[in-house]
C-alpha cells in the first residue's frame, strides 16, 4: 500500500520520493532484472515499468516494484539492483535468514528490522555486509565509515577509515655511522 503512494518527480523537489535513475544503461539494467525475475518465476506485486504518459514517461523513471517468491538463485537476489526493486523472500529461522543474505558475491550495506536488541546486534555480527542498519535503512555520518564486503563498495570511504584509505605510509632508515 505505501509503494503505490511514493512520489516520483524531480529530485530537487521537497515533495518528491522517488527521482529518475542516473543513465540510460542503468534504466535498461533495472527493465532487464525485472524481466529477469518475471522469467524466473518470481510474483510480481506491483510496479515493474516506466511511467505511462505526463512527463515522467519522458525521463530515466521507474515505478517502485516489489517482487514476491523470490528465491535466492534468482538475478534479483543476486545483483547489486541500484534500482526501485524490491525481491521478497521467505526465511523461518535466524541462521536461515543470515545464509541467505550472506550468499552473494556483495556486501555493501544490509537492513535488519526487529524489536529485539539483541537478536538485531547478533545478527549485525554474523552478517557479510559493511553497514548495517537495524529498523532504519540509508543513513549516513561523515564520521562514520562506509564501504562493502566481497566485491561490494571497495576500501572505505567517511571515518578516520577513510584516512587510512588514502595514506601510503613510507618506511625510510639511514645508517649514519662511519663504520
Amino acid at each position: 500500500e505505501r509503494t503505490r503512494r511514493v512520489k516520483m518527480g524531480d529530485p530537487a523537489l521537497m515533495d518528491s520520493e522517488l527521482g529518475p535513475l542516473a543513465t540510460t544503461s542503468q534504466l535498461e539494467k533495472v527493465q532487464s532484472i525485472v524481466e529477469s525475475a518475471s522469467n524466473e518465476g518470481a510474483k510480481l506485486v506491483h510496479g515493474g515499468q516506466r511511467p505511462a504518459g505526463g512527463e515522467l514517461s519522458s525521463g530515466w523513471f521507474f515505478e517502485p516494484t516489489i517482487f514476491d517468491q523470490v528465491k535466492n538463485d534468482m538475478f534479483l537476489a543476486q545483483e547489486e539492483v541500484f534500482g526501485p526493486i524490491l525481491g521478497v523472500l521467505t526465511f523461518h529461522e535466524e541462521e536461515e535468514v543470515v545464509a541467505l543474505a550472506n550468499d552473494s558475491a556483495y556486501g555493501l550495506a544490509a537492513g535488519v528490522w526487529t524489536k529485539d536488541v539483541q537478536r538485531a546486534h547478533r545478527v549485525a555480527q554474523e552478517l557479510d555486509a559493511g553497514t548495517v542498519w537495524i529498523n532504519m535503512y540509508r543513513a549516513l555520518s561523515y564520521a562514520s565509515p562506509f564501504g562493502g564486503y566481497k566485491n561490494s563498495g571497495h576500501g572505505r570511504e567517511l571515518g578516520i577509515e577513510a584516512i587510512n584509505e588514502f595514506t601510503q605510509t613510507k618506511s625510510v632508515w639511514v645508517e649514519l655511522a662511519d663504520t
